[in-house]
């Protein structure tokens, strides 16, 4: 009997394990896939009268007013003052912003930080700041930083256990290709942030923000239009009339 009792609670045990693990994994990220063959990902930062976008809704309306429609949208990396993105800023295969090098404090100098790009062929990759190289074929790209997840590792300054809790998002590369966008519903430290990217199986994945985050994805019934920001991720499509 006492035997049989112990299996049951072990098994319950177990399960309240599984449970709770799939709960978190469902209940405190937004998660969206883009799948770059098939979906139209850009990065946006001004509109067509030289000025910022700023908040998600603005960009809403103004692809809207071009016959485009917001599948999904947020923020892309850290900016200054002005609203100017900190760090490289390739959009449409011009520089905008040069690449940071700098030495000094904060999230987005904590090294290695990094750079996520789409070259003109629809391909993207994350790449530490030392390692970026634009050969001219880069369509896209953000600079920020820390990197979450280098070369199948997380991060060496991250600790488990941290106190540093926060809202984060971020960027990560399937197996498949594909991206992972991640916005944390909770606060939450960087390594529990980044491992959520790890154990999705990513090899590499970018830091975009923390408290100010926020996503549009009205296919996950999540829909935040509001923030000031800088650079913005869009998946767009063209409306048909």
């Amino acid at each position: 009997m006492k035997i049989k009792i112990g299996l049951i609670l072990l098994i319950t045990a177990l399960l309240g394990i599984f449970i709770s693990a799939k709960i978190y994994s469902e209940d405190s990220f937004l998660v969206y896939k883009v799948d770059l063959k098939k979906q139209d990902l850009k990065l946006y930062w001004k509109n067509d009268k030289n000025q910022n976008f700023g908040s998600i809704q603005n960009l809403k309306l103004w692809l809207e007013q071009n016959n485009r429609t917001l599948d999904f949208a947020m923020n892309a990396g850290m900016y200054k003052k002005d609203n100017s993105p900190q760090g490289l800023y390739i959009e449409n295969n011009k520089m905008l912003m040069p690449l940071d090098t700098t030495q000094a404090s904060g999230n987005f100098y904590l090294k290695p930080n990094g750079v996520f790009y789409i070259t003109t062929n629809k391909t993207a990759a994350i790449c530490k700041t030392e390692d970026f190289r634009n050969n001219q074929q880069i369509a896209y790209a953000t600079q920020s930083g820390p990197m979450l997840v280098v070369d199948g590792k997380i991060h060496p300054e991250f600790k488990k256990g941290s106190v540093n809790l926060n809202i984060r998002n971020g960027v990560g590369i399937l197996p498949d290709g594909k991206l992972l966008f991640v916005l944390s519903k909770k606060e939450i430290n960087f390594y529990d942030f980044a491992n959520y990217f790890k154990t999705s199986g990513c090899k590499n994945a970018l830091y975009l923000d923390g408290f100010v985050s926020r996503a549009y994805a009205p296919s996950e019934n999540w829909i935040q239009t509001d923030g000031n920001f800088g650079v913005l991720f869009a998946v767009t499509e063209k409306i048909n009339k």
